[in-house]
Order: C-alpha cells, then structure tokens, then sequence
C-alpha cells in the first residue's frame, strides 16, 4: 500500500513514538477495507511500538480505525483511508497519541486539558480539500489531550449516504454533539474560541495591556508578514494582529508563479510565513477582528473583542475575500450547493450537474478541474468573451462535458433544501433561463476587506486603500500594502514586495517625526 520512499520516512517519524501505540480497525469485505489494511499492516511493521487490531464484528463505520494508547481510552479516529493532503493528519495523531509533545504553546495546551464537557466531533472531508487537514489536525490533537473530547473524521466519498442524509454540501463540515458545528477553515484557536466560553475574555484582556507599538500591522498574508519582518529588523516595538494568520493564501491550492520555488501550495507557503515572522521579535497576535482605526498623533486599532491596540504607525495589509454574486439564494444555499473553493467541494459533486459562475483564469481552471469529476459543467461569462488566458480556454474547449455560456447575467439560485437550478438572463436577447444543476461554484473575483475603514482613510470606488508610491494613505503614518489596496495585479509576490516597501516606509516615517526640529 505505502512505497518504499514513504515507508522510509515515515518509520523515522514513529521513532518519536515514546508510548506504546493500538490501532483498532473496524474492517468488512470490501476493496476500501482491504486497502485500509494493507496500509495499517505497513504502518504496524515501522515500529515495534504499534499493535494493530481487527475487528468486523463491533458497530463502527466501515472502514474505519481507531488511534489509541495502552492503558488509555482516547478518541482519534478515521473513517475512511487518509491519504492526500489527510496522510499528515495521520501521522500527527500517531505521533501526539504516542507521547511526542506536539509543537503548541503551553497555555493552549492547559486550555484543551481543562475544557469542561463532553465534547463528540464528526468532520466530514474530501482527500482533495487542503483546507480539511487543518480542522482534522486541531480536532485529532484535543482529542489526544483530552480524553472527553472524541474526533472522527469521515471521508464523504466513501460515506456518501452520510453526506446525503446530513444534507452536506461543503467541506471540512463539523458536527458537534450530533449539531452542525461549523464548515470551512477553521483553526485550533477558533475552534477553542467557540467550545471555550471564557476565552475570547481572556484574549481581550490580555491584548488591552499590551504596550504601544512603533508599527503594528493589521493582517497576516504575505503582505503583513512581509512588513512585519522587515519592520522587526529594523528593531522597532512591532505587532501583527490578524483575524487569520496567511489570509486566502490559506485557500489556495497550487501556487506555480512565486518566483525561485517551482510550484508549492498556499498552507504550506503560509506555513513557511509563520516560521519566518517568528524568527523575529513580533508579537503576533492571530483570530483577532479589526473594526475601527482612530487615527491620531498614536494610532488606535479597535478589535471586536473589545481590546484596543496603540501604535506610532499602522500598516493596513487586511487582503481580499471573494466576491459574492448578491442575487437572492446564494446566502441561503451557502454550503447547501453553493460553493467557492472548487478544490475542496468539487468531490462531493461527483457525477452531478453543476455551473461555474466566472470566465476569468480562477473560473476556468475551476471548470477544468470540476469536469473530470463532475458529470457536466456550465460556465455562465457576464461578458460577451471569456476573459482567461488563451491556453486555459483552448484545454476548456476541448473537454466534452462542458458548456460555455456568455452574456449570461446570474439573476437567482433556486432550490428547497439545498440547490436545483440557477436563473440567469441572455444579455443579447433579454430572454431569462433556467439552468438545472446541483451546485454553483462561484468565481467573480475579489473584494478589499477594508468596511472598517471608512471614514478612517481615503478609499477608492472599489473599496481599496488609496496609496501612493511608497505606500502611504491619506493620513500621516498609515499605510497600505496588498490586495486591500489600489495597487494593480493582485499577486502574492506583489504583496510581499508592497509589504516590505510600506514598512520601510513607516520606518522612515518613525526616523523624521521623532528627529530634533
């Protein structure tokens, strides 16, 4: 099951394994039981510490198998095999059920050993979804600290009457206690946040007694760790306050235009982020909301929590989200059918009719993705041309389960449940249509998130931040770097650069207003 490459490497991890392992699997007669065992028997023979079990006569779902420890009774688990971006996810539980410390702050560590409740998770994937591993990851580790927390995860393909019965449409999707938990991304510390009642209390307090900063950075993608890093090398008091650390580089799959590295993928760049801003004196203050900048002589930065941050000077690196098409049905059909991340919900498609709203590059590629899983595609273009490049058009227009729509106006998503069809009309003709599908992914572009900050600095029509050439916005010492900002091309390696040169620019700023007159 596992190649010998893979072997090698992972029975030097199971080296760290300090306490004797038991897997547990609950198996039938079918292919996935058997692919599942031949992977646990590989795993078993790296390492003189794991025993494995078989079981076909007990009531859990098939396939699936249970990490636990001798002598303990904790809850890890896996319904289905994790492999693809889930097969780290497996090896961290082995790792941390086995004794080896994982790599979490102490305080979060006490916080997970304390939480007072019985606590059930069910997280339903897609072994294509980059954003699961994560949510799987924070889950498995509470569960592995704390033994009235259980964690399963379930690949929806493999239990696709599951994902029926429960309506899902989305992943990672997460039900505690029987309930829907939440869907999407989610970090430890968000998770922790919403089970953990007097945390976000905490937080607040303890962000409110925090000195003034001489640049504090508002946002965690590229661009404000870029400026964060160049900011604390210059051995200034610097502080990022994020409502997510790496922004919707998290979201992003692959990544084969940053300049030197070949091809990577967005949490893995992130990840590389963190580990970089860390190596300096920054105090990284992440899952924190902005909501109003106060501009004055020391800057203010008000959060949600109810904290409030001072600093000399503020660089504003908030980035985009996606943008939504506004028609009625798409908030209510969000994650009952309405998708916009075709990597991590495309498999729960399969074999359906879905659309694709956007003929830019992302809307394309998301179309060229979804058609070899999909049983059809629609892709509905606002204008009369599509807008992607010439060879993502020419690989579209060769796949035959695809059809391309333009002067197609979106007007309604339409459905009971969950989706049935989408209303668009034909900008030539005025006609209105009806297109019956099961999901609409949507690929229109972004938005600057940058509400908080009206009234605060000069925007433009769009939203963005105005700035100049170094990066300075309409109020002294506040400056803009990133998506968020007027800057054309929104590129990963433009923010980074935009990052930097703001930050040096604050610095200046810092050298002539504190200079003698």
């Amino acid at each position: 099951m596992l190649d010998a490459n893979i072997k090698t490497q992972l029975k030097a991890y199971l080296e760290k394994v300090t306490q004797p392992l038991k897997i547990t699997a609950s198996l039938d007669d079918g292919e996935k039981s058997r692919e599942m065992l031949a992977m646990l028997g590989d795993i078993a023979e790296l390492s003189n510490k794991i025993t494995l079990i078989e079981r076909r006569d007990d009531a859990e779902r098939k396939p699936s198998f249970r990490i636990n420890r001798a002598g303990a009774d904790l809850g890890v688990h896996f319904a289905g095999l994790p492999m693809g971006h889930e097969f780290t996810s497996l090896i961290l539980a082995l790792l941390q059920v086995g004794g080896h410390p994982p790599k979490v702050e102490a305080d979060v560590i006490e916080q997970i050993r304390n939480l007072d409740g019985d606590f059930v998770f069910e997280t339903y994937i897609s072994l294509s979804c980059h954003n699961c591993p994560e949510v799987v990851q924070a889950l498995n580790l509470m569960a592995a600290l704390n033994p009235r927390v259980r964690h399963t995860m379930i690949d929806g393909a493999l239990f696709q009457d599951e994902v029926n019965e429960r309506k899902i449409m989305a992943v990672p999707t997460v039900f505690l206690n029987g309930e829907e938990f939440g869907q999407g991304r989610m970090e430890l510390g968000q998770i922790l946040a919403k089970v953990d009642t007097g945390a976000a209390k905490r937080a607040a307090a303890k962000i409110a007694g925090k000195e003034t900063f001489d640049v504090l950075v508002v946002g965690g993608g590229p661009a404000g760790a870029a400026a964060a890093i160049y900011a604390a090398r210059k051995g200034i008091r610097t502080g990022i306050v994020a409502e997510r650390f790496g922004g919707q580089v998290m979201d992003t799959l692959a990544i084969e235009n940053f300049i030197s590295v070949k091809e990577t993928e967005g949490p893995k760049l992130v990840m590389a982020l963190e580990e970089h801003v860390k190596q300096y004196e920054v105090d990284v203050m992440n899952l924190q909301r902005a909501v109003k900048l106060v501009p004055g002589d020391v800057h203010e930065v008000q959060l949600e929590n109810g904290a409030a941050l001072k600093a000399r000077t503020v660089i504003l690196a908030t980035g985009a989200r996606w943008r939504e098409m506004n028609v009625p049905g798409e908030k209510e059909f969000r994650g009952k059918g309405v998708a916009y991340c075709p990597h991590c919900d495309g498999p729960l498609f399969k074999g359906k009719r879905v659309a694709v709203v956007g003929g830019g590059n992302s809307g394309v590629e998301a179309a060229i993705d979804l058609a070899g899983v999909v049983a059809h595609v629609t892709v509905l273009e606002f204008a009369d041309s599509l807008k992607a490049d010439a060879v993502l058009q020419k690989k579209l227009a060769s796949l035959p389960n695809v059809e391309v729509i333009k002067n197609a106006q979106t007007l309604e998503v339409t459905g009971t449940d969950k989706v049935n069809g989408l209303v668009y009309k034909d900008r030539a003709s005025g006609e209105e249509k009806r297109v019956e599908l099961e999901g609409i992914f949507v690929q229109i572009g972004l938005l600057p998130n940058t509400d908080f900050l009206k009234g605060a600095v000069e925007l433009s029509r769009f939203g963005e931040i105005i700035v100049d050439a170094k990066g300075q916005t309409s109020v002294p010492g506040v400056f803009g770097a990133g998506d968020c900002t007027t800057v054309p091309y929104k590129q990963i390696i433009i923010a980074m650069g935009e990052g930097a040169k703001a930050s040096l620019s604050a610095f200046d700023h810092l050298i002539r207003v504190s200079a003698p007159a």
